[in-house]
């Protein structure tokens, strides 16, 4: 009977650690790729909306995450010159 718990409690941590390397490999996944997938969401978003909501969203996918990341204060809000 208690073999077959800790079977159980190895089975359950193996899964565990087999889900947190596959939330791992697509956190580094979309790190990687972010700037990419942002660039084509807009022009998605850009191709729907009209020429005034497309000029915003082309201007938001313009500034990398990096920069946006660098800007953020310490509340977590934008930056005074992404906000104008």
């Amino acid at each position: 009977m208690k073999t077959d718990s800790r079977r159980s409690g190895q089975t359950m941590v193996e899964y565990i650690i087999i889900v947190v390397v596959i939330a791992v490999a697509a956190l580094a996944v979309f790190g990687i790729f972010g700037d990419t997938i942002k660039e084509k969401a807009s022009g998605a978003t850009s191709s729907l909306t009209t020429t005034e909501k497309a000029g915003e969203a082309q201007k938001a996918a313009d500034s990398s995450s990096i920069d946006k990341l660098r800007n953020l204060k310490s509340d977590g809000s934008g930056s005074d010159s992404s906000s104008n």
